[in-house]
């Protein structure tokens, strides 16, 4: 490497851009410029003079530089900033992050409409004995598309009823197994209306792919009637042996509302008749144009 404090005049564009741009990438990175040195084999004079726009460097030993810093050389020379603090930041991250992080990374900063991710596909949300299932279905029929209930796609996928899986599985497997179906959905159907069970929100990132993948529809009702429900599908076990179930369902509608409220529309089915909640269903994806190819919010 040679270096020298007299730069013949052509090179200080060039020197004096390099200089700032190796001191904010390695400010930006809280590197201290002892660790960079032992990072890249470039002493910490040399590196004092790179950042004061003081010196020349070969390419190899730049590229050490620039390696350390978890940036291609590139990035220094260029004429254009790709940088900024920010960005190198975020560049240097980025670049040092396993393969799966970058993956999603560049999903979420995919230039993708919103909209066209979801396609037409519409998910219902929200506790059990809200009415998902049976106004899913009938406004599926209404609507000409496929309806399918999230559960029964796993019970497909496995093999065995629910409840087997679940004595099987445990809340954990059960949960990836959630998370497997909700991907083969959004794999197999660009046009359905979905019903999920109510704790998908327990699972941020499933729901978090859900609220991204899907038109939301938050079917909901009062903790009274998703109780009496419940019931008059003949599963009494919310009440049996538990006097307290009613306060335990409020508390738990109430700890849950927040996920079910990030949903891109509501329907209230409380004290309506089935067909009056359907024509409400159908109503919301009209409005929001839920089956359009695009949609709006």
């Amino acid at each position: 490497m040679t270096l020298t404090r007299r730069i013949p005049q052509p090179q200080l564009p060039l020197i004096e851009r390099l200089a700032k741009r190796v001191r904010a990438a390695r400010t930006a990175q809280g590197l201290p410029r002892r660790l960079l040195s032992e990072r890249s084999g470039v002493s910490p004079r040399y590196l004092a003079q790179l950042e004061a726009g003081e010196g020349n460097i070969s390419v190899v030993l730049l590229s050490r530089i620039a390696a350390a810093l978890n940036l291609k050389i590139e990035d220094l020379l260029s004429e254009t900033d790709p940088l900024g603090d920010d960005v190198a930041r975020v560049a240097a991250l980025y670049r040092a992050a396993p393969a799966p992080v970058q993956g999603r990374v560049r999903a979420l900063l995919a230039p993708e409409h919103p909209m066209a991710q979801r396609a037409q596909r519409i998910c219902l949300v929200g506790l059990r004995g809200a009415g998902k299932s049976t106004l899913g279905h009938a406004a599926a029929e209404k609507l000409k598309v496929p309806f399918v209930e999230l559960n029964t796609e796993i019970e497909r996928a496995v093999e065995m009823p629910l409840a087997e899986i679940m004595a099987l599985y445990g809340q954990d497997g059960y949960r990836s197994l959630e998370a497997e179906a909700v991907e083969r959905v959004i794999r197999t159907h660009d046009k359905l209306i979905l019903a999920v069970a109510g704790g998908i929100v327990a699972a941020p990132s499933t729901y978090a792919k859900v609220l991204a993948r899907f038109h939301t529809v938050w079917i909901r009702t009062s903790a009274a009637e998703h109780m009496a429900r419940v019931r008059a599908q003949g599963d009494l076990r919310p009440m049996e042996g538990n006097p307290e179930a009613m306060d335990q369902l409020k508390h738990f509608l109430t700890a849950r509302t927040p996920q079910y409220k990030q949903a891109q529309a509501e329907v209230n089915t409380a004290s309506k008749p089935v067909q009056t909640s359907i024509n409400d269903l159908l109503a919301v994806i009209a409005k929001h144009r839920f089956l359009d190819s695009i949609g709006r919010e």
